[in-house]
């Protein structure tokens, strides 16, 4: 039975610090796409390749010595594609109190051997929040076209 989501938990290191002192935003991105990976494998059977991040946010700094979680969730499929959320929390274990820090979406596309598309098992929402997240990741699409179009003119020929 393939799971719809994964959870990567770990230490934040001192050498994920930037300048400020606090984790590198650059860091956290690459957790996101770590633990959005796991999940689009795990759901897919295939590997995936990222198409699409969008709508991060940083909400609370992660310190040195937090426990960090990357929680992923598909929350949308298509033929080829998932969509993804992902949250990342911290936890001081001094304190066990753990914060959301970030949150995004991120969309794969599940690919064969040469690199092209392949279709992928359609996930149907079961619960309301599922169908709540589905219904989200829906109007994103929408609204990622439409911030296409409007890009569109300064893309330089892609």
């Amino acid at each position: 039975m393939r799971s719809h989501s994964s959870t990567l938990r770990f230490l934040a290191e001192p050498t994920d610090v930037n300048f400020g002192g606090k984790v590198h935003g650059g860091m956290v991105m690459k957790w996101i796409d770590q633990a959005g990976y796991t999940c689009a494998v795990n759901w897919s059977g295939h590997y995936c390749v990222t198409v699409y991040v969008g709508g991060i946010r940083f909400f609370h700094p992660i310190r040195i010595g937090h426990v960090v979680e990357a929680h992923a969730r598909l929350i949308h499929t298509g033929r080829t594609s998932m969509h993804i959320a992902v949250d990342i929390s911290a936890q001081d274990p001094r304190t066990n109190e753990r914060v959301k820090t970030t949150h995004c979406i991120i969309v794969f596309v599940a690919v064969d051997e040469d690199g092209q598309p392949v279709p992928v098992p359609e996930w149907t929402p079961s619960t309301e929040e599922e169908k709540a997240l589905q219904g989200y990741a829906i109007r994103l699409m929408e609204l990622r076209k439409d911030i296409g179009s409007a890009m569109q003119p300064f893309m330089g020929g892609e």
